[in-house]
């Protein structure tokens, strides 16, 4: 996929190259052959021939550029006939430019619609996998379990300190009952863009549960260390809150739990995860 994402990518480069330099030969070819106002008409008649290419796709564009080409054949006809004219050979140029340009936009704007498809199927899959909660592009349980993993590893080869923060919302169930879809909504918004806001960059931040909602940070930190990026995300959660007008009214406060990784007496991600939550109950 990669490959085929790489390929798509240089094709539609070499698409809009192509259009640009196309577009540039139109335009000095306007300038060279006079005739002000029929090649500004032939413009705005190439223009609408793009549009029909963008959105109805290659046969409409053909189609169109056929009956562009078939009414210049005409009107020059007409000319040399009935106004006993000489036929505008210099204008020629409008007979497969608009063709050749609207082919180049075809082409440009068809692997661009296949990268978009690419980029839409895999962030698909990812939600599917569970790997990425799609209201808040936060990692879910299933990518914190992976994670920890990793975490624990690193832990056992170079010793660095792992430690989870695990957020929840002070009586989440009492809350719920007195607001607002809407509300409940801001407030799981407010709570992970201030998370994600006040963490730093290399610590990971992960949304556990959207029914009695749980947060949680992986760090490479002590606790001491976690109880302070705890404390600057309570801060600015309370900020938050007070600049909020559907929420200011409302007593909602962060409780955090703090649990670093022992070899002695955890196992698996879950042990961590769960010491956590468990020390949620003691965040007063």
């Amino acid at each position: 996929m990669k490959n085929r994402d790489k390929r798509e990518s240089l094709l539609e480069d070499v698409g809009l190259l192509l259009f640009l330099t196309l577009f540039s030969i139109t335009a000095v070819l306007m300038t060279l052959t006079g005739h002000e106002l029929v090649n500004v008409i032939y413009l705005f008649c190439t223009v609408g021939l793009l549009i029909v290419t963008y959105f109805y796709g290659l046969l409409p564009s053909i189609l169109s550029n056929m009956l562009f080409m078939a009414i210049q054949a005409v009107f020059e006809i007409y000319q040399y006939l009935v106004k006993d004219a000489d036929i505008s050979w210099q204008l020629s140029f409008w007979i497969l430019l608009p063709l050749m340009l609207s082919l180049s936009l075809y082409f440009m704007t068809r692997n661009q619609v296949k990268l978009q498809q690419s980029n839409s199927s895999l962030r698909t899959a990812l939600i599917e996998r569970g790997a990425f909660d799609q209201q808040t592009n936060l990692r879910t349980t299933v990518a914190y379990v992976e994670d920890v993993a990793v975490f624990i590893e690193t832990n056992r080869r170079f010793n660095l300190p792992v430690t989870t923060a695990i957020i929840k919302i002070r009586y989440f169930d009492d809350l719920k009952r007195m607001m607002s879809e809407n509300q409940l909504e801001t407030l799981l918004k407010i709570t992970s863009t201030t998370i994600k806001e006040k963490t730093r960059t290399n610590d990971i931040t992960y949304l556990l549960n959207n029914d009695d909602p749980t947060w949680a940070i992986l760090l490479y930190s002590d606790a001491d260390g976690a109880q302070i990026a705890a404390d600057r995300i309570k801060n600015g959660f309370n900020n938050a809150l007070k600049e909020n007008t559907n929420l200011v009214n409302l007593a909602i406060s962060m409780v955090v739990g703090i649990a670093s990784w022992d070899e002695k007496s955890m196992h698996n991600p879950y042990d961590l995860m769960n010491a956590g939550i468990h020390e949620t109950q003691f965040d007063v």
